[in-house]
């Protein structure tokens, strides 16, 4: 039977108070329940999350309340992502400790970027065990976070038991020659570290004569960056000597540390036996002729190397610019891959073989035409004593403009 009869308009005055009462416009049909992208995602999340367990961004606002801290914007609206970037943040060691609880239950981050936080020694610490449990975390940046010894030894023994991090930056954290045995530990004991940057520290010849020995067994590292340093001629000859006996490094930035023609000499005998390094960076070190003579006596031998920059290295009392040069037509007899000739001033040129893998002294300008003279060889680059100028380094970081080394 068919029910009473509703009078004209009734539905729709009810359509249009349940509307009203919803929040939704009128006209506009409800949505079914559980359908929708929005209730999907809901669903999934519930489904990931295991009953009873808290969410990373109800556990990192209790963590901040319960260390008495405020808590980071950014951390709630990055959310899951790959990449947590807090950098330049002022966590400090009572934020670090906030943020290593929510962390540690945080399975989607792999690249932490904790860059400038004055986390110092504490704050590492308090990381230190986020960074040993997490089995999806491979790329760190701790630079600039005044670390110390005690920061660096938890870090690296945080770091030794975690085989999934192949990426570490530790520039400008202030270690010494004792950070530097907690470094040497790490190089030895873990194979997958790839990448490690320790510019802009203290290291000195006591740290290059501990680090020596650790890069000469490493196995697996491909970047290392040890430029900004104290690293002086024993500390630059012991590293010298390690570089010589690794067979994995493909990348090594020592600029700007006062090598001296020692370490120049110590590095030349080391391209002698090494067989993979391809980019070597060693810029400003206060090599004479002397030393860049006993650095070509090297590059004699080597067929691997393809990128050297020894730029503003020449000190002298009238420093000159190193020419490349490379043959336009094959030598009519066969010649040594290197041969040595002086250029201008008594500097050092270097002229390569046709098939030498050594491209160019980066990253230096083209020679200027009207400076070019007659030789069966083609100038290619010049290197200025001024050195790199805002120019991007292998290992990410700048290198100083002329304002900053005044």
């Amino acid at each position: 039977m068919r029910g009473p009869l509703q009078e004209p308009g009734g539905k729709e005055a009810q359509d249009e108070g349940a509307a009203a009462a919803s929040g939704r416009p009128a006209g506009v049909p409800e949505a079914e329940k559980g359908s929708g992208a929005g209730s999907d995602s809901d669903q999934e999340t519930e489904g990931a999350r295991k009953p009873g367990e808290l969410g990373n961004d109800t556990l990192y606002l209790r963590s901040c309340r319960a260390h008495s801290v405020v808590p980071a914007s950014c951390f709630l609206r990055q959310g899951n992502a790959p990449e947590l970037s807090l950098r330049h943040r002022g966590l400090g060691p009572q934020g670090a400790r906030a943020l290593a609880c929510a962390l540690t239950s945080n399975p989607y981050i792999k690249r932490l970027d904790l860059r400038d936080n004055g986390l110092c020694g504490v704050g590492a610490e308090a990381l230190a065990g986020t960074l040993s449990k997490s089995r999806s975390i491979c790329d760190v940046d701790l630079s600039e976070n005044w670390l110390g010894a005690e920061g660096a030894r938890a870090v690296c023994a945080a770091l030794v038991v975690s085989p999934a991090v192949q990426r570490v930056q530790l520039a400008g954290n202030g270690l010494e020659e004792q950070a530097a045995q907690y470094l040497a530990e790490l190089l030895l004991a873990h194979t997958g570290l790839k990448s490690l940057d320790l510019s802009y520290n203290q290291l000195n010849d006591q740290a290059g004569e501990t680090l020596g020995p650790a890069l000469a067994e490493n196995t697996g590292l491909m970047e290392l960056s040890v430029s900004w340093n104290h690293l002086g001629g024993p500390g630059a000859v012991a590293f010298a000597r390690g570089l010589e006996a690794n067979i994995f490094l493909r990348v090594l930035d020592i600029s700007y540390n006062g090598c001296g023609d020692s370490g120049a000499s110590a590095v030349g005998e080391a391209l002698k036996t090494n067989s993979v390094l391809e980019e070597l960076y060693m810029g400003n070190n206060r090599i004479s002729a002397a030393g860049a003579l006993s650095l070509g006596l090297g590059l004699r031998v080597n067929q691997t190397l393809r990128i050297l920059a020894v730029s503003a290295s020449l000190m002298g009392e009238a420093p000159a610019q190193t020419r490349l040069c490379l043959p336009t037509q094959p030598p009519p007899h066969h010649i040594s891959p290197w041969c040595l000739r002086a250029h201008g001033e008594g500097a050092p040129g270097f002229l390569p073989q046709p098939h030498h893998p050594l491209t160019h002294l980066w990253p230096g300008p083209q020679v200027p035409s009207d400076s070019r003279q007659a030789s069966p060889h083609l100038p290619l680059a010049l290197l200025e004593p001024r050195g790199h100028v805002g120019v991007k380094s292998p290992v990410g970081r700048k290198w100083p403009t002329s304002e900053h080394r005044r």
